[in-house]
């Protein structure tokens, strides 16, 4: 079974950078589309930014222009570049498929951005 690993969330303040690593386990060559989600405290998840093969991106209104979607098929590992950091970017971030049978959500990791 595919695990998803999420890293390099943290506390930055508001107009700083962050860049999200997220390591599958299984190949995602094959995939189609990977996104990244995020989940703030009594919200829905939400997508925020979705990468397709071979290297379409589409992104949520609230952070284009500031977020970086990338894909390393070799390395199984998608990232999300995040700059110009706001407070209501504060949430956890995950990774998955988008448009496909999601795998098992992982733990993701905690982005709180301070104003």
């Amino acid at each position: 079974q595919v695990r998803l690993v999420e890293s390099g969330g943290g506390l930055v303040q508001a107009g700083g950078s962050l860049r999200l690593s997220c390591a599958s386990s299984g190949s995602i060559f094959s995939i189609n589309a990977m996104g990244w989600y995020r989940q703030a405290p009594g919200k829905q998840r939400e997508l925020v930014a979705v990468i397709r093969n071979p290297g379409s991106t589409d992104y949520a209104d609230s952070v284009k222009g500031r977020f970086t979607i990338s894909r390393d098929n070799a390395r199984n590992t998608v990232y999300l570049q995040m700059n110009s950091l706001k407070p209501e970017d504060t949430a956890v971030y995950y990774c998955n498929t988008y448009g496909s049978s999601w795998y098992p959500w992982g733990q993701g990791t905690q982005v709180t951005v301070s104003s």
